[in-house]
């Protein structure tokens, strides 16, 4: 649970940007967001293996731009 406690002489628009700051470092939507509908096992190490490919292709892609000097 996030906490955030007005410092002195701090104007409200400060401590809700600092809150969101807080928010988005903690990560609390993307969880939210993951947990809003089950995802079995299976489907997750699919999204897993098709992270991986997509990473490997994009390195690939990476090395084949190089042109030796």
């Amino acid at each position: 649970m996030l906490l955030v406690t007005r410092k002195e002489h701090e104007s409200p628009e400060a401590l809700i940007r600092r809150f969101n700051k807080m928010v988005q470092r903690d990560g609390v939507l993307q969880e939210s967001r993951r947990r809003r509908r089950f995802i079995s096992n299976r489907e997750k190490q699919r999204q897993a293996e098709r992270r991986a490919a997509r990473r490997r292709r994009r390195a690939q892609m990476k090395t084949r731009r190089r042109i030796p000097v």
